[in-house]
């Protein structure tokens, strides 16, 4: 007997197939760009500071701190150790005065030692006897760590050399805690405080850097705070207290300012460095000193001088960065750049200028190549911080690139966000270097993730007339319009690359489209998104006035960043095969999923989002492939890398030198997935 229904059976199981494929994929996709779009949860309070000394001194038991075994010895050789128990100040001053009579390193160590355990005990009850013992520390640590005259005994390889620089470091730092209780710590100021040799006199001074001092608000101590987030964590070993300093704004600041986010944190590390009297042993006697108290800039400067020394400076590169990805708002940024793309056009609240824009974490520094981070689809510059964090602890990048970061509103379509950086990087160019004299601006590199890929390629794309005729038949002069629309249109679709790019990186870039842009996405998530009212009538009073002007399948009728990553939107053959400026150097990395997803089945040869067919560029002057998903491939350490040579790379084209170093291209290799 002959089945007549088997057909239609077959056609309402592929149908139903393909709409759970269908509704999958908007999942997947969902749950991809959700996660790639994430804040870094930052930095979580400690319950008790970091302090290099807590296993060395016992700092946590029940008992209480006690000194080290060789501090104890020379109590001993001096017929001191029964005084441990009594008041620390009595036995300091027995000391010094031993000190001073026979100097000796062994004995400067000790009272550097017992004058912090003395600080330590009496913090909490009396702090101005504490704030009297941690300075004495400070004091008798550096004399241990500079005196000439210690010099010839003085050995690094001597496990109390590295004591007393965690003695200097942790002693100043709670000098420091009690100093900020007051919020007394304000650069360009001195503070008078007691120490146990006499009044010190402290003054609070920049150097390095191009922080000024109103922009500092209050500072926060590293050793607080615990990363969470971020996988590597860059710290320096040397001498003084890494801080996280928070900025604030305020009138008359530097048009730059623009730029900064509110409430931006950086870091900072401060270095004690008293001021010698004439006389060596006129430091122990009672009397009134000066020190400085200097705070660094550790992405400009890792080290001072002390005499002819070079002191390399502790510091902690990451931690600051975690402590601003700790706020709130920073996580609603991708959602709200896609459903509610009007929210970042509006103006921010310390200053006239609207939330989307450039964005910078240091202050412009001339000389520097920016490299320009452009985050993608349903994304904030939060998804850049991995790649960010890895990049800028180098110091070879660090010395000759900034980062610059681009926020704008994923819900519209891409090329409406080009046309945004291009006007914000004109705006840019202008107020930093109005007279075109900086040459590092003229050798800007960008990174795009995803849609960001494909913002950054249309920066260094000649437009002519193919991107109208997507939109229209008829010459752009016969379009109605009010002037300011007219204007925006032609901005939108007639433009030249930018002569200040010279590398384009695009990374997981749908260059041919995305298969996720399906129905099932573009009717959910264009139910979702809401794009500016004054957008959506001015579409409408356009299409109005102009009738007949527009194709029936105008790329102006496409009303989100969903459609327009359709793989059958017109505009991709267009870009593909739009000419490329002989200035620019292009580099494509993309993602494949690894073997062990457990979606392997429905995204086989892609990232999960963006195909491998879509995300190839062949001409590109370098390809890599990656074992990732979309929304963490540019997060990969090989991804990293490859992005580092690409920098080194173009660093080295300007100075002339060899380009590609062997073990980077062994890395690249390694790294790279066969079809």
């Amino acid at each position: 007997m002959v089945d007549t229904d088997a057909p239609r059976r077959s056609r309402q199981r592929t149908t139903a197939q393909a709409t759970a494929a269908r509704l999958l994929a908007g999942l997947v996709l969902a749950g991809l760009l959700a996660a790639g779009c994430a804040a870094s949860k930052g930095v979580s309070l400690r319950a008790v500071p970091r302090n290099p000394l807590a296993e060395q001194l016992k700092l946590g038991s029940r008992s209480g701190p006690e000194p080290s075994a060789r501090t104890v010895q020379v109590l001993r050789v001096w017929n001191l150790e029964d005084q441990l128990d009594g008041d620390v100040r009595d036995l300091l001053a027995q000391l010094q005065v031993i000190t001073r009579r026979e100097p000796s390193a062994e004995r400067v160590y000790a009272i550097a030692e017992l004058a912090y355990l003395g600080g330590k005990r009496l913090e909490k009850m009396d702090s101005a006897a504490a704030l009297d013992l941690f300075g004495s520390a400070v004091l008798y640590s550096y004399r241990f760590l500079f005196d000439p005259r210690f010099a010839p005994l003085r050995s690094p390889y001597d496990p109390q050399f590295r004591g007393a620089c965690d003695l200097y470091n942790a002693a100043l730092e709670d000098m420091l805690r009690l100093v900020c209780a007051d919020k007394k710590l304000v650069p360009g100021t001195t503070q008078t405080i007691r120490t146990a040799a006499g009044e010190c006199d402290i003054t609070f001074v920049l150097r390095g850097g191009r922080w000024q001092p109103r922009d500092f608000d209050h500072f926060e101590f590293v050793s607080d705070y615990e990363i969470r987030g971020l996988k590597n964590h860059y710290r320096r070993h040397g001498l003084g207290v890494p801080l996280i300093a928070v900025r604030r704004s305020y009138p008359g600041e530097p048009a730059v300012a623009k730029y900064y986010p509110v409430d931006l944190s950086f870091p900072v590390t401060a270095f004690l460095r008293p001021v010698t009297p004439d006389h060596p042993d006129a430091a122990h006697s009672v009397c009134r000193h000066h020190a400085l108290l200097e705070l660094y800039d550790p992405l400009t400067t890792e080290e001072t001088r002390v005499a002819d020394r070079r002191v390399p400076l502790e510091a902690d590169l990451t931690t600051p960065l975690a402590f601003f990805l700790s706020k709130p708002e920073l996580e609603t940024l991708a959602w709200v750049g896609l459903l509610k793309p009007q929210e970042l056009m509006k103006m921010r609240p310390d200053r006239p200028d609207p939330i989307m824009g450039l964005y910078m974490a240091q202050p412009y520094e001339p000389g520097k190549i920016p490299v320009l981070m452009v985050h993608g689809l349903w994304s904030s510059p939060m998804t850049w911080m991995e790649m960010f964090n890895d990049l800028r602890a180098q110091p070879e990048i660090r010395e000759h690139y900034q980062f610059w970061f681009y926020l704008y509103p994923t819900g519209q379509p891409f090329w409406i966000s080009a046309a945004q950086l291009r006007a914000d990087l004109e705006e840019a160019r202008q107020l930093l270097d109005p007279g075109h004299r900086e040459p590092a601006l003229d050798q800007m590199v960008l990174i795009g993730h995803s849609m960001g890929g494909l913002i950054s390629k249309l920066q260094v794309t000649h437009s002519r007339d193919d991107f109208w005729k997507l939109a229209s038949t008829q010459p752009f002069a016969e379009i109605q319009a009010d002037p300011e629309v007219k204007q925006k249109l032609h901005y939108a679709f007639f433009f030249k690359p930018s002569p200040s790019i010279r590398q384009v990186i695009t990374i997981a870039t749908p260059h041919r489209g995305s298969s996720f842009s399906n129905q099932t996405t573009q009717w959910l998530l264009g139910k979702l998104i809401r794009l500016p009212d004054v957008l959506v009538k001015r579409q409408q009073k356009l299409f109005r006035d102009n009738r007949g002007l527009f194709r029936d399948n105008s790329i102006l009728k496409i009303h989100n960043s969903i459609d327009a990553l359709a793989p059958d939107s017109p505009i991709f053959p267009v870009m593909l095969a739009a000419e490329r400026p002989p200035w620019v150097s292009y580099h494509n990395i993309l993602g494949i999923m690894p073997d062990t997803w457990w979606l392997n089945p429905f995204t086989h040869d892609s990232d999960g989002v963006v195909s491998r067919t879509s995300a190839e560029l062949p001409e590109s002057a370098s390809e890599m492939v990656v074992r990732a998903d979309h929304s963490g491939v540019h997060a990969h350490p090989a991804a990293v890398l490859e992005v580092r040579r690409v920098l080194l790379e173009h660093l080295a084209e300007l100075e002339g030198r060899p380009a590609v170093a062997a073990a980077t291209q062994q890395q690249r290799q390694a790294a790279a997935v066969p079809r």
